[in-house]
C-alpha cells in the first residue's frame, strides 16, 4: 500500500548532497526504490531505461517528494546509445559520482529450451549492457573525478536452475566487478556488487501467472522465512555508494536471508511469526511508495 509519507532511510540526511548518481533500470522495482532513497538523501538521480513513460513517472514521484531527478531513454545493449547518453549526462551535470548498474531481465526456461537468440538477449542485458554503462561512466567522468559503482547481480550461489542464461551472465558480472575494482582503483573508483535473493519486488510480476504458486512458495527455502524488501536491497546499495564503504571494493554484498546456506539433508526450521518480528530480522520497508507484487497475493492477483 502506498503511503503519503516520505522515504525512511537509515542513512544520514544530505549524505549524497551535490552528488549525481545514475540508476539504470530506474523505472520499476529495486531501481525505482534505490532512486527514491538516493534522492531523499540529496542526490540528483539520473534514471536510465528503455521505457520513457516509466522513467517519466518515477522522476515525477521523486520531484513530488521534494527530490531531484532527470531521465534518459536508452537501450543499454546499444554501445552508441550508451556512449551518447553518458555524454549527455556529463554535459548537463559536469560529472557522474555514482552508478547503480541495476537494469536486467530474464525469463524462466530450462537450458535445453533456450535458443541462441534468447541466451544472447539475456547475456547482452545482464552482462554486456552493464559493462558498457560502467565503462562509459568511467571513461567520460570517473577516470578524472573518481566515483563508486554498484552492479546488481543475483543469488547465483548453488546455480540458477531454469535461469541458466541469467546465472551465467550474473556470474560474469561478479568477475567484471572484481576486475574493474582492481583496474580502476588508481583513479579513485570503487566497484562493488549487491546480490539480491528473493525480493518482493514488482519485477516478480514480469513472470507468467502460472509461476505465481512457485514464487509464493520460495520463502519456505529461506532460513529467515520470508522475502526481502526493495528497501533492504536499496540500503545495501546506498551503503556501498557512500563514504562508510570507502575501503570496500571488489566485494559482493548478499541480501538473501541466508538462502544459499540452506542444504539438502539439513532440517531447516523456519522462524515463527513472532521470531520474524524481532528487531534483528524484522522486515525493513522504508520505501513509502512500495507495493506488493501481484503474483504474491494468495490468488495470484491484486489484493
Amino acid at each position: 500500500m502506498t503511503s503519503p509519507s516520505h522515504y525512511r532511510s537509515v542513512f544520514a540526511p544530505g549524505l549524497f548532497a551535490r552528488k549525481v548518481v545514475v540508476v539504470t533500470g530506474g523505472g520499476s522495482g529495486i531501481g525505482r526504490c534505490t532512486a527514491h532513497e538516493l534522492a531523499a538523501l540529496g542526490a540528483h538521480v539520473v534514471l536510465i531505461g528503455r521505457k520513457l513513460q516509466k522513467l517519466h513517472d518515477v522522476a515525477g514521484e521523486i520531484v513530488a517528494d521534494g527530490g531531484r531527478a532527470s531521465f534518459h531513454a536508452c537501450d543499454i545493449r546499444d554501445e552508441a546509445a550508451v556512449q551518447n547518453t553518458v555524454e549527455a549526462i556529463v554535459l548537463v551535470h559536469g560529472r557522474i559520482d555514482g552508478l547503480v548498474n541495476n537494469a536486467g531481465g530474464q525469463f524462466i526456461a530450462p537450458l535445453d529450451q533456450i535458443s541462441a537468440k534468447g541466451w544472447q538477449a539475456v547475456v547482452d542485458t545482464n552482462l554486456t549492457g552493464g559493462f558498457l554503462v560502467a565503462r562509459e561512466c568511467y571513461r567520460q567522468s570517473m577516470q578524472q573525478h573518481g566515483g563508486a559503482i554498484v552492479n546488481i547481480v543475483a543469488d547465483i550461489w548453488g546455480s540458477m536452475p531454469n535461469m541458466g542464461h541469467s546465472g551465467a551472465a550474473r556470474a560474469g558480472m561478479v568477475s567484471f566487478t572484481e576486475t574493474a575494482a582492481a583496474e580502476w582503483a588508481h583513479s579513485g573508483v570503487r566497484v562493488n556488487a549487491v546480490a539480491p535473493g528473493y525480493i518482493a519486488s514488482s519485477g516478480m510480476d514480469h513472470y507468467p501467472p502460472e509461476a505465481a504458486g512457485m514464487l509464493r512458495e520460495m520463502r519456505a527455502t529461506v532460513p529467515l522465512g520470508r522475502f526481502g524488501t526493495e528497501a533492504e536491497t536499496s540500503a545495501a546499495i546506498v551503503f556501498l555508494l557512500g563514504p562508510a564503504a570507502n575501503f570496500v571494493s571488489g566485494s559482493v554484498l548478499r541480501v538473501d536471508g541466508a538462502r544459499p546456506q540452506a542444504r539438502p539433508g539439513w532440517p531447516m526450521e523456519l522462524p515463527d511469526a513472532q521470531a520474524q518480528l524481532r528487531d534483528a530480522v524484522a522486515p525493513f520497508d522504508g520505501f513509502h511508495r512500495a507495493s506488493a507484487p501481484r503474483l504474491l497475493a494468495p490468488d495470484g492477483h491484486d489484493q
